[in-house]
């Protein structure tokens, strides 16, 4: 393959990215699905759908990592969640930090995106202010900090950190055997608990669920398979095209905030070229942009008051620190690295929840009529 076809393959990886953020944009905007909010749903009105929504994606975003995986379509052990060094400490600090600022936000990094294509200002300033904490964590004074305090405490494992690599061992069965037959188990787990009311069972809520964990699977295949180079031509290294971290990688954003606002600021830089990440981005806005604008509820909303623009930037900023110490957001963690059954993100799941339990907490408290007044 010469380099014209490099080229070209990167491009195609681009244009399929985008044309299913795109899609997942629209989805989200039209159907409301959100992490935070399944999170509120329960403790504010004890409604359980949008978790289960969140709990059918998962179900069939690992089953479709996995029966690639088992297939050969693509290596699970190339993920960006399966290194060895299990950052415990980093993964539960940062996935808090992340939980309660997403509420202060109103809403993560994808809600964010799909808000902003609805014509919400306030999550343009968040966006800017996210993407700008998740550069100074990655590459400035924050990420000096991460990496000489939090980043210091890990379990170095011999293994990959996915729950197949650790176990396969001990237990004495092969790898990608025990991969298929761990993934279709918790896999189902995830739908049928989503599936076993019937209740659930509305045109939303299914297309939600189902739509966001196949979006997953795809950009996972988009990245591991349409755009794996074995033997790239200008290095003779085996090549994952126009990701980030060089690596396979599936929808994740935090980090890709922080590329995008380089990006742009340095586009008259030959060396920054559009990514997998930074595509999604745009992909996201505008699908959801194009449903707002169709249905007729693009509005534009701006803040309240001071303390509504104050909770914004803070929110912003913790979500900015915390995703990237977390290695990944509601989506990033919370779907793509549970796909691929990590252990890091098994344990940044009830972090992302109990830091968003702690946000809502304050602001209730924050509503809270002053006894003293």
């Amino acid at each position: 393959m010469d380099v014209v076809d490099i080229n070209s393959l990167g491009r195609s990886v681009l244009w399929a990215t985008f044309a299913i953020t795109f899609l997942l944009g629209a989805l989200m905007q039209k159907t409301g699905f959100c992490s935070m909010g399944a999170v509120s749903d329960i403790f504010i009105m004890s409604s359980w759908d949008r978790l289960k929504q969140w709990f059918l994606a998962v179900g069939i975003a690992i089953i479709g990592f996995t029966l690639m995986s088992y297939l050969g379509l693509i290596d699970p052990l190339k993920s960006f969640y399966t290194g060895n060094r299990f950052l415990w400490l980093s993964t539960i600090v940062g996935s808090v930090l992340f939980g309660f600022g997403m509420v202060l936000a109103s809403g993560c990094g994808s809600k964010t995106l799909v808000r902003i294509g609805g014509g919400n200002l306030k999550s343009i300033i968040v966006f800017m202010v996210l993407g700008l904490f998740a550069y100074m964590t990655m590459r400035g004074f924050l990420g000096v900090l991460r990496i000489n305090t939090l980043d210091t405490i890990f379990i170095a494992f011999s293994a990959p950190q996915d729950l197949p690599s650790l176990l396969s061992g001990p237990l004495g069965i092969a790898r990608a055997n025990l991969h298929l037959a761990l993934g279709l188990i918790i896999g189902s787990v995830f739908i049928i608990y989503a599936l076993v009311s019937k209740a659930f069972w509305t045109a939303e809520n299914l297309i939600a669920g189902i739509g966001v964990g196949l979006a997953i699977t795809a950009v996972w295949w988009v990245s591991g398979n349409l755009g794996y180079v074995a033997e790239d031509p200008n290095t003779l290294e085996e090549v994952f095209l126009v990701t980030n971290s060089g690596r396979m990688e599936s929808l994740s954003f935090v980090a890709p905030y922080a590329y995008s606002l380089d990006w742009l600021m340095m586009y008259s830089d030959t060396s920054k070229v559009l990514t997998v990440g930074i595509v999604a981005v745009l992909g996201m806005i505008l699908g959801s942009a194009l449903i707002a604008i169709a249905s007729k509820t693009f509005r534009w909303e701006s803040f309240r008051n001071t303390e509504d623009t104050a909770n914004h930037l803070v929110g912003a900023a913790l979500m900015g620190f915390g995703g990237v110490t977390a290695l990944g957001c509601t989506v990033g963690q919370g779907l793509s690295g549970i796909s691929t059954l990590a252990l890091g993100s098994l344990l940044a799941l009830p972090g992302f929840i109990f830091g968003a339990y702690l946000g809502m907490r304050y602001l209730q408290f924050r509503l809270a009529p002053n006894p003293c007044s």
